[in-house]
Order: C-alpha cells, then structure tokens, then sequence
C-alpha cells in the first residue's frame, strides 16, 4: 500500500512539473579542441576538467521538461557548438553540468545564471547577463564578464581580465597577469604574483566605481582607482598610484616612487627599502591628515603645503622628522571661495634628488623617519 501510494506520488508531481528530467550528451573529444556554448534560454553553466577525453553535458530541468526547450549539438571541426533556446514563456532555465578535458577550451554566454569552471587548462571567455563568476584551479588565458554578480578568482595560473558591472571581486592565490574591473564593488587582491623567471613583472591594475580595494602584495607596481572606498595595500614595489573620490588611502609598505589621492579621506604610506632609485612621493587630500614615512637616510626635496579654512585656526599642524623652514600666511585668502589660510613647510636633505610634494585641507600632516 504505501508502495503504491509513493508511486502515485511520484506520478502525481511529475504531472505537475516538480520533478525534474535530466538529458545526457556524450561525445568522443579525439578531434574537439574547444566547446561553444550559447544559452539564449538562460542558465546556470558548471563546467569541470577530468581526465576522461571526452565532453559530457547533462541538462537538469527545473519543473520542466526537455520538450519545452530546443537544445542543439553541433560538432564543426575541433569544437563543439551547443544552444539553447526556450519555446515556451516564463519557465526555470535548465542548468548545464558540463565535463571536458582538462586541456580545453571554453566559451560560455548566458542570458542569466551563475558560471563555475574548474581545472581547466585553456583560453576561457565568456560572459553572463546575470550572475556570479566562480573560477578555481584554472591555466591559461581568461577573459569573463558578468553584468550583476561576485568575482572568486582562485588558486590559478592565468592571464586576462574578469568585469563585473556590480558586485565584489576576489582573486586569492593567483599567478599571472590578470586585471579586475567592477562598476559597483570591492575588489581584493590576496597573493597576486608574477611567474618565476618573468623578469618584466606584471603591474596590478584595479578600477571599481564604488567600493574598497585591497591588494595584499604588488611586485611590479600599483595602479588602482576607486570612485568611493578606502584603498588599502600592504606591499608593493617599483611605484604605486592610488586614487579615491572619497576614502582613506593605506600604503604599507612601497619600495619605490608613490602618487596617492583622495577627494575626502586620510592617507598614511610607508616608504621602504634603502635610499636608492627613484622614491618620489605626491600625496594629496582635500580633507583630512597625511602622514609619510621615509628612510633616515633618504635624499628629499621637501616641499609640504597645509591649507585650513576659516574657523579651523590653530587646530592643524605640520610635524616633520627632518628640519624644516615653516612659513604661514597672515592674510586670509578668498581665492578658492571659502577664506582659508597656508602653512607651508620646505627643506632639504642630501642632494634632493626625491622630491617630495604633500598637499592637504583641513588636516594634520606628519613626515615621519622609518624607526
């Protein structure tokens, strides 16, 4: 009886569209090089590298069926051409569970759904209208677009670009050139570095309109822009330039030459190494306190310009490690609009060969010596 009953059950939601049926494809990969797939009907795409040589797409259809979908298999030359398209309005998209070779190579579109790829070795591109990105344990070239999700990069050894028009950015534990790009995210880089052997370096390279950026290590130099978040980056050599519309800037440590703005925030950068190459520093804010830390040693032009503004007298100062000639003005100027007044702050040590330039409004600054 209750045998029966399960067996009714089971028969009863199929008619109404709660169980799923699923479709498997098989094809020999001897001759495929490269699989396109083109999901107009939307979806999710979980792609993975095996060692098995061959492709193996299993479509899971959810509360539909496989007659309501027109799903195309196309092999031409070295690459296998898949597309889905929807007869029917208003349905769950199918989702695609994908197996190839490890060495393979992939483009993946969707109207709207998560894309996952692991273990693959190829050139990877592709893009969904509508979903997160998730990429480990991958080789070769990778170039993806997301117009509304997250970006996990990892454990990988690759080159290229991931975008996302709104979400968050993280790539962790990541060998090759690869550069982030979000309209609307944090982005955060956690042991980025160069291949061995690769003397030329990759530069990092960060934009997002609207979030926080956090590079854990730089090698070969920094450049990273937001339109509103702290910047924060704990190591870099060669130079760095950071710029925020409204955020703190943090710079740790940088063994070479700095250029930092923010529109609205605080910026404190640590200059390291010996006093050797080029170790320039232009840090700017237009409201709030810069402090700069140099080498004892280094040869700087020092030339520091500490404007406040009318009512604020008294409460900002420049403190210096090194000897410095301070001059302030005695009238107020209306030049920039509201009245406000300079301090200035210039000196010298060695030959100058660093120049050293420090602007800031309505905020301490402090040039301070590596202890």
């Amino acid at each position: 009886m209750k045998r029966l009953f399960l067996v009714f059950l089971i028969v009863l939601l199929w008619a109404t569209g709660q169980v799923a049926a699923d479709t498997l494809k098989e094809f020999p990969a001897e001759k495929l090089k490269k699989l396109s797939l083109d999901l107009r009907c939307g979806g999710s795409i979980e792609v993975t590298g095996a060692k098995e040589n061959k492709v193996r797409l299993e479509v899971l259809f959810k509360k539909t069926s496989e007659k309501e979908w027109e799903i195309v298999y196309t092999p031409r030359g070295d690459e296998l051409e898949v597309e889905c398209r929807s007869k029917v309005k208003d349905h769950q998209s199918p989702d695609f569970h994908i197996q190839v070779p490890q060495k393979f190579d992939l483009e993946l579109k969707t109207l709207g759904g998560t894309i996952s790829i692991t273990g693959v070795n190829g050139t990877i591109t592709g893009r969904t209208q509508g979903g997160a990105l998730i990429f480990n344990k991958l080789k070769g070239v990778l170039r993806m677009k997301t117009m509304g999700g997250d970006i996990e990069l990892r454990d990988s050894e690759v080159d290229g670009e991931v975008t996302t028009m709104g979400g968050r950015i993280s790539i962790e534990n990541v060998v090759g050139d690869i550069k982030g790009h979000s309209m609307g995210g944090n982005v955060v880089y956690r042991n980025v570095r160069k291949r061995a052997g690769d003397s030329g370096g990759k530069v990092v390279r960060i934009t997002t309109m609207g979030g926080a950026i956090n590079v854990d290590q730089a090698e070969s130099g920094a450049e990273v822009e937001t339109m509103g978040g702290d910047i924060t980056i704990q190591s870099a050599s060669e130079y760095v330039k950071a710029k925020t519309m409204g955020g703190d800037i943090v710079i740790k440590s940088v063994d070479g030459h700095v250029k930092a703005t923010t529109m609205g925030g605080s910026i404190k950068v640590r200059i390291s190494g010996d006093s050797q190459g080029k170790k320039d520093a232009t840090l700017s804010s237009l409201s709030g306190g810069i402090t700069l830390t140099v080498p004892e040693s280094l040869a700087m032009a020092i030339d520091i310009q500490l404007v406040y503004t009318k009512g604020h007298q008294g409460e900002y100062q420049i403190h210096s490690d090194f000897p410095l000639q301070i001059e302030e003005d005695k009238e107020w100027s209306h030049e920039h609009g509201s009245a406000r007044k300079t301090i200035r702050g210039r000196g010298k040590t060695g030959d100058g060969r660093n120049k050293i330039t420090i602007t800031t409004v309505n905020g301490n600054i402090d040039l301070k010596k590596s202890k």
